[in-house]
């Protein structure tokens, strides 16, 4: 594997420069003083960032666009081998590596590499500790999955021995990295078009935690049945949390919410009441994303003042619970979630905020994902008084024929919810501007287009 040498800038092309965690990296590299160029098929915000900080970015993959000065090329899982740059890459042998192997390798730059890894919650946990961090003064580097008011984007690049990024179990990605101290929030079945199951989901996340190095740290949800298993063979010192397991190193009791659904907690460091901690974001999960920053930002010595202060700070990222407005009366929230036990959770913390009647628009996300959980997607929407199905989002997929929306609906007929599917996204908007009432609340869901329903309506 081509190794970088971070101290001689070399010409970098990545292939789908315009993803989220592509055009961090490019960024880091940019201001490391690496000639930069790449490529998409749609042009964005961040293509036009990476465009006004020196990349040269083209819109559409050809093979012209490998040219003779390019030194490495990088690409994602998403970039198959047909693709013409690839293609081109490989009949030239140009070097190459992953988004993830080029990560790991910058890892190896930072004292404290952090990589924060789950099935859910992995954007918000990065994003309050990065808070937490920038509380502290500790000038992090940071890549999270989301926009982030606080850094003006999803990458920041600090000066400090600190790296602070997410870590996707995705075609086991992550295990090209190498971290010192990693995050596992959770463990359940995600990704089935590539895992086989629970069992090796289960795995793969041990293999993970097992990458850390003697002197490193993992955080663990000890909650998790899985906890013990993932343990097994890590030399690395573990601490855990959660809000059932009373053994856990970092526990939360006497859990609260306000009127406006937000947490507050007392924590428990082994066994001890040692702070109250107060958040500015919803639900549970979030009591529990916090606790694995906690832990992390204890192991680094910042004060509890910073960490309580660098809580208060984080109000949330983009389409995570983001507050999008209000029209007719009702409220608009739009949300990311795209897993049964991200809805549930979302949904859960919806019925805490103040409303009326609670309606969601929900987008499935990939048919793999929607044929696995066809009854814990109906079982998650029935906590809204109201649901609308929209067409499921392909994303990476083909549609073989073998799922479709109508198969939620169907199985949400045994609870007592208001369900329809409409597909075209101008109909919803229509039926939701004749039907929702003054004072309702409406939850646009999923990881797809449907963000766009919300801005719609407010236009």
């Amino acid at each position: 594997m081509y190794t970088i040498d971070f101290k001689k800038p070399i010409h970098v092309h990545f292939i789908g420069i315009g993803g989220i965690s592509m055009s961090g990296l490019a960024e880091i590299l940019l201001e490391e003083h690496f000639t930069i160029s790449g490529s998409d098929m749609n042009e964005s915000d961040m293509t036009k960032k990476l465009s006004s900080l020196g990349a040269n970015v083209m819109i559409g993959q050809k093979a012209s666009n490998i040219t003779d000065d390019i030194d490495l090329v990088v690409y994602t899982a998403a970039i198959h081998e047909d693709n013409p740059e690839l293609k081109a890459v490989r009949e030239h042998q140009i070097p190459a590596l992953t988004r993830a192997q080029l990560l790991g390798q910058m890892m190896d730059n930072y004292k404290y590499p952090i990589a924060v890894s789950g099935t859910h919650g992995k954007t918000t946990t990065t994003s309050m500790l990065s808070h937490i961090l920038l509380a502290a003064d500790m000038d992090p580097t940071i890549s999270v999955g989301g926009i982030l008011d606080a850094i003006g984007g999803n990458i920041r690049v600090g000066k400090s021995n600190i790296l602070v990024t997410e870590a996707c179990e995705y075609t086991n990605s992550y295990h090209s990295f190498n971290p010192a101290i990693s995050i596992i929030l959770n463990v359940e079945e995600d990704h089935l078009d590539f895992f086989s199951g629970i069992e090796e989901i289960r795995e793969s996340f041990h293999t993970f935690a097992k990458k850390l190095p003697k002197e490193g740290l993992l955080v663990l949800n000890g909650d998790m049945d899985c906890a013990d298993q993932i343990k097994q063979g890590v030399e690395a010192s573990i601490v855990t949390f959660g809000i059932h397991n009373k053994n856990a190193t970092y526990y939360a009791t006497n859990i609260a919410y306000d009127e406006q659904g937000n947490g507050s907690y007392d924590l428990m460091e082994n066994g001890t009441i040692t702070d109250h901690i107060h958040l500015h974001v919803n639900g549970i999960h979030n009591i529990m994303n916090s606790l694995s920053a906690i832990a992390v930002a204890k192991y680094l010595d910042i004060s509890t003042e910073d960490i309580q202060k660098g809580l208060l700070a984080f109000t949330g990222t983009k389409r995570r619970f983001e507050y999008k407005g209000k029209v007719n009366g009702f409220t608009i929230i739009d949300d990311y979630a795209h897993h049964p036990t991200e809805i549930t959770a979302t949904l859960t913390a919806a019925q805490k905020y103040p409303h009326n009647e609670l309606w969601c628009v929900f987008q499935p996300h990939t048919y793999s994902r929607t044929i696995a959980f066809l009854d814990d997607f109906a079982e998650a929407l029935s906590l809204s008084d109201h649901v609308i199905l929209t067409d499921i989002y392909a994303a990476r997929e083909k549609d073989l024929g073998q799922v479709h929306s109508k198969d939620i609906v169907e199985r949400m007929k045994q609870y007592d919810v208001d369900v329809h599917y409409i597909s075209a996204f101008s109909d919803i908007e229509k039926f939701l501007l004749e039907t929702c009432k003054n004072g309702d609340l409406l939850i646009t869901m999923g990881a797809g287009n449907v963000v766009d329903i919300g801005e719609n309506l407010l236009k």
